[in-house]
């Protein structure tokens, strides 16, 4: 069992003590507090310690202010600090103004102020005297350009020229609170330090290992950032091309690489960077002709070999060039792909599960031409297979992580360039038993998969946006069968056939109508009186913009049982024949 060490210190308890010696390190992000993080903690510590604006209303030996837990481990002396870096990078700059401050008033007790704020900035000697070329604090931050602005103003307590970083402006603003209130109150001022040291109260919690101190955070944080598996990546990177006298290119690297990745997987859970290594890590196990079904944690995967793939120069070359193919898949970018492509990634997108973006992932790293490009055709006709295959899978095979097997198997047929899921095809009187049997209820996430795949085979159907929200909407609406029940409409009222996506703020509008009523309202017409123009109602709101629901507002006048039996069969039988266009039937 990992061993944990958790105490309750006072601010100068922590920072006093002789061996205290803190790292802010290369994987954490930049220091990010602002004004308003700093006039919050301001507030509170002034209201805390000067209750009431008297210094008589405090009881020294009982008050007491909690600051939250600091979670740290111990690595060669130091602890690098995994949780609490905002706040204890804030109070030593707090600190730092008072002490500066500190010199307009030599009574005996500011001296010992005085003294006490010196113990915990900088590290002393036997005599506790300081030594003010050794901070008690550390940073190597990869990505912060600014760190050396933060420590240059712990030693010398001067807002350099040309200081524009977040240190300086919290500085800055801690230099006029600090001012403002010495001459306000200046009987009181060495009461307030003294309070934030010996009455203000930190949980340090200490690991002896990272993978531990990462867990505690977590565990404990459910409003803060958690450090992810990309920031210990990115320190891995840092160690390396700093090593090779890259350091700087590096830096700037990564923040393009984290800027991409922002704009790449804008909507997906958790960290954007992390979904990118993942992504990536597919590839890799491809290339090595991985096919082990077993799930592998991000970080276990690249800490092999002592982070090996990190330390070569292809791997940030891959993934940029794999974040700025995602980027592009994103906005539908009509230069970089053609409109067919464009129109299978918007199926895919609505695929049962995110795992064809692994496969789309390896298929780009391993086809990509020397301009990062890929060959049309060939990327349209995979596109197309891939979504069959996912869709026909899912129906016949429904469990949990069934699709991963053959997969990861077509990865490495992708890499090898034998891909074609040749193991894996579809007997036809079987997948149509099955389709033809399924039950497509709007729980099930392959019911939108198929109307997405459904909407996107007629020819005049456009490219449609993939951020617009769709529903689920019933041609022939449910409540209209309660109201009416024909013959087995019932029965069929959740078919297929009589199911289409509908963006939607066109389905509110359209709810229980009967079908002339919604043909109107598909076409951007108002029901009733009021005038018809195509496209907008009356009052600027918009119709529909799925080709199929247009197509039969123009030509229908209702929507039947006869109807819903024809569409289905029309569906089902489609995506059978599409199936065998895409190589996926035996014989």
């Amino acid at each position: 069992m990992s061993e944990i060490k958790i105490d309750k210190k006072t601010v100068y308890e922590l920072f006093s003590e002789k061996r205290a010696d803190f790292l802010i390190p290369d994987y954490q992000r930049p220091y990010a507090w602002e004004e308003t993080e700093c006039q919050t903690l301001w507030d509170d510590l002034k209201d805390f310690a000067i209750p009431n604006n008297n210094i008589e209303d405090f009881d020294d030996d009982i008050e007491e202010y909690h600051l939250g837990p600091i979670v740290t481990f111990e690595n060669g002396g130091k602890q690098e600090i995994i949780d609490g870096q905002q706040r204890l990078t804030t109070l030593l700059l707090l600190l730092r103004a008072f002490y500066e401050r500190s010199f307009n008033q030599e009574d005996q007790q500011t001296k010992n102020m005085r003294e006490m704020i010196e113990q915990c900035i900088w590290k002393t000697n036997a005599f506790k005297e300081a030594n003010k070329n050794a901070l008690k604090i550390d940073s190597q931050v990869a990505t912060d350009d600014d760190k050396g602005e933060f420590l240059e103003i712990l030693k010398s307590g001067k807002v350099g020229k040309g200081f524009k970083s977040r240190y300086a402006d919290n500085y800055r603003f801690f230099e006029k609170k600090v001012n403002d209130f010495l001459q306000d109150y200046p009987s009181y001022f060495r009461y307030l330090p003294v309070r934030i040291l010996n009455n203000c109260i930190l949980l340090p919690i200490v690991a002896n290992n990272q993978d531990t101190a990462l867990q505690i955070f977590s565990t404990l944080n459910n409003r803060g950032k958690p450090l992810s598996d990309a920031d210990i990546f990115k320190s891995q990177f840092y160690k390396y091309y700093t090593s090779i006298g890259q350091k700087d290119d590096f830096i700037k690297k990564w923040k393009e690489l984290e800027f991409l990745s922002s704009e790449a997987f804008k909507g997906v859970k958790g960290n954007s960077t992390d979904e990118l290594f993942t992504r990536y890590m597919y590839y890799r196990r491809a290339i090595k002709g991985n096919t082990d079904t077993t799930r592998t944690g991000l970080r276990k995967f690249y800490e092999r070999d002592n982070y090996v793939i990190l330390k070569e120069q292809q791997t940030l070359i891959d993934l940029k060039a794999l974040a700025e193919f995602w980027r592009d898949v994103h906005k539908q970018d009509e230069e970089r792909f053609s409109n067919r492509i464009l129109r299978s990634l918007f199926v895919l997108n609505c695929a049962p599960n995110g795992i064809w973006t692994y496969l789309v992932s390896v298929y780009f790293l391993c086809r990509q031409e020397p301009d990062g490009q890929l060959d049309e055709e060939q990327f349209f006709h995979f596109l197309e297979r891939i979504t069959a295959f996912i869709w026909a899978y899912t129906l016949t095979n429904p469990g949990i992580g069934a699709l991963s097997i053959p997969i990861y198997q077509e990865m490495v047929n992708v890499k090898n360039k034998e891909e074609g899921f040749f193991k894996f095809k579809f007997d036809r009187d079987a997948i149509s038993d099955i389709v033809n049997r399924y039950e497509f209820n709007n729980r099930k996430q392959i019911t939108r998969s198929m109307l997405a795949w459904w909407v996107f085979q007629f020819d005049e159907q456009e490219l449609l946006k993939l951020d617009t929200r769709f529903d689920t909407e019933h041609i022939y609406a449910q409540k209209r069968v309660k109201l009416d029940p024909i013959g087995s409409i019932q029965e069929r009222i959740d078919w297929l056939g009589n199911k289409s996506l509908l963006e939607k703020e066109v389905n509110i509008r359209a709810s229980d109508y009967r079908f002339a009523d919604k043909a109107a309202l598909y076409k951007g017409r108002q029901t009733g009186k009021g005038k018809t123009s195509k496209g907008k109602t009356s009052k600027g709101k918009n119709g529909t913009r799925i080709h199929e629901l247009l197509e039969m507002a123009d030509q229908q006048t209702d929507f039947t049982e006869d109807d819903i039996v024809r569409r289905n069969e029309r569906i089902l039988n489609s995506f059978v024949d599409y199936l065998d266009r895409c190589g996926l039937l035996k014989g």
